[in-house]
């Protein structure tokens, strides 16, 4: 594990491995580094591979108040770190906060986004609005695990029983760890309309990505980025 400091002093906890281009893996929601542990794996023969955890994740610190900037910037020094230019892959809220620094001078030579949760017309509902308050006052009151809940409930879309369940699992506690982030990710999702001026901007080559089994609302959103 290595460590690199952003611009406000906040330490940002990364990994490398394998060997090649650089490229930068930005996670999703709920997720530290080590989630991208198997894709750095799988990376690793063709690229050298800096996975990072967010700021409020894994090993990175966390200095308040949070600001979307904030993240942007953790990336800038990343991306500083890899050589000052590199690929950069974005999962989930990860792909939407890549695209948002994707209008800044960070170096970002080409771009890949794996499924950015936007919201295409009335594919779904939308999320309630207020999401990021409503997400800092349950854990503010030490109800981490409903703020999991209401996110993968009315965010996800994951059914109840699911959720019902996934409470009782073993790894519900590392998600209770990390549910003040999920604040952060709503703030970069706003109210998760699709960018479409923002991404009009993006100058570099960029993929979108959704995958076969995923819900039919993620993938309209994911090719009317594209389009």
């Amino acid at each position: 594990m290595r460590h690199v400091t952003s611009r406000d002093g906040t330490l940002i906890a990364y990994d490398v491995v394998g060997e090649g281009p650089p490229v930068v893996l930005v996670g999703g929601g709920l997720t530290d580094r080590t989630a991208a542990a198997p894709l750095a794996a799988a990376l690793s023969a063709d690229f050298t591979v800096y996975a990072y955890d967010r700021r409020g994740r894994g090993d990175s610190g966390d200095t308040p108040p949070y600001d979307v900037e904030r993240e942007v910037e953790d990336l800038r020094v990343v991306i500083a770190a890899a050589g000052g230019s590199a690929y950069v892959y974005g999962t989930s809220s990860g792909a939407a906060l890549a695209l948002e620094a994707a209008a800044s001078e960070l170096g970002i030579r080409r771009l890949a986004l794996w499924e950015p949760p936007y919201i295409v017309g009335d594919s779904r509902p939308r999320p309630p609005a207020g999401l990021a308050e409503h997400y800092r006052s349950l854990v503010a009151l030490g109800r981490r695990g409903d703020a999991v809940e209401h996110f993968f409930l009315h965010t996800v879309g994951l059914p109840e029983a699911f959720v019902a369940e996934a409470r009782q699992a073993p790894w519900w506690p590392a998600l209770e760890a990390l549910a003040h982030t999920i604040a952060y990710d709503a703030a970069i999702m706003s109210d998760y309309t699709l960018p479409t001026a923002r991404a009009a901007g993006v100058e570099m080559p960029t993929l979108v990505l959704c995958g076969g089994a995923s819900y039919e609302w993620i993938c309209e959103s994911a090719q009317a980025l594209a389009a």
